[in-house]
């Protein structure tokens, strides 16, 4: 499981240090792809698998389906975690998450996410207050 917020940043060949708490469950590879909220999505790959056999579930006559999966299948890529701790994240992705330098990696529950440092704070800012509400309303238990 990952859980945990942590600042990094990329370096200039779209290299990143992926947290240490998070490599152990990384050590097979796992597949980045773009994520929503302009942020990227990272998977080990049997989360990976599971999630992919879910979307083969979904009817290749819907449009929405299809749209969906050609963004979600056609941004990844696996990758594996070098002697470093880093991975190389390839262009397209950073573009998508407009990550440029400075970065947010967070772990939520079976992916991690990576955030431009800037995307996360206004996320989070505009998000904070209705945090409240959204548990109110999705969540049947005490936290």
């Amino acid at each position: 499981m990952f859980m945990g917020e942590y600042q990094h940043s990329i370096d200039a060949k779209g290299r990143l240090i992926i947290p240490a708490k998070f490599r152990e469950h990384l050590t097979e590879g796992f597949v980045i792809t773009r994520g929503l909220d302009n942020c990227l999505f990272g998977y080990p790959i049997l989360e990976w698998r599971k999630l992919e056999e879910k979307l083969k579930q979904l009817p290749v006559t819907k449009k929405d389906a299809r749209a969906f999966t050609r963004f979600f299948f056609s941004g990844a890529t696996e990758v594996e975690v070098d002697k470093q701790g880093r991975i190389n994240i390839p262009s397209n992705l950073l573009t998508h998450a407009n990550v440029q330098k400075d970065c947010v990696v967070l772990g939520v529950s079976n992916r991690i996410e990576i955030w431009s440092k800037e995307s996360w704070q206004n996320y989070f800012a505009e998000s904070e207050e209705s945090f409240n509400d959204i548990a109110e309303n999705m969540i049947d238990f005490d936290i």
